[in-house]
């Protein structure tokens, strides 16, 4: 198995394609704050349990007695796939309020979510180099 076949490690691929395709669509609204008629624009977030269930298999209780209580956990999860995550489709999402000319584009709105999405890539790449660091520790090439 790669490296890059690891679930976790997908995840976080996953992650910083929808973080720099966000960064994208922030900069075309600020591009467009003073286009008549724009609506602010934003991409749908990332459904991280979906993410999870189809990272790999689901694991199933069994009932060794039968005081046991029973689950709701059934069925077998499937091979992630990153392109199958949930989310990330361009919605139009104007912000509270809207110019006389119809742009709903608020510049203080998208620059504070270009600044969270730059610290949440900061992030995610961060956990990417540790993880990375911590995979080849464990192969013993520190």
């Amino acid at each position: 198995m790669a490296i890059g076949d690891l679930p976790i490690i997908g995840m976080m691929k996953q992650r910083m394609h929808w973080l720099a395709a966000r960064q994208q669509v922030l900069a075309q609204n600020v591009a467009n704050a003073d286009t008549p008629g724009y609506t602010a624009r934003d991409l749908k977030q990332l459904d991280f349990g979906d993410m999870v269930k189809r990272s790999g298999p689901v694991l199933r209780p069994v009932a060794t007695q039968a005081a046991h209580i029973g689950s709701p956990v059934t069925g077998a999860g499937h091979g992630f796939n990153p392109g199958q995550a949930k989310g990330g489709e361009v919605i139009k999402k104007p912000d509270f309020e809207t110019s006389p000319t119809g742009n709903s584009v608020v510049l203080e709105d998208q620059m504070i979510k270009v600044a969270e999405t730059q610290m949440d890539y900061q992030t995610v790449t961060g956990l990417y180099s540790k993880s990375l660091g911590l995979i080849k520790i464990a192969l013993g090439r520190s």
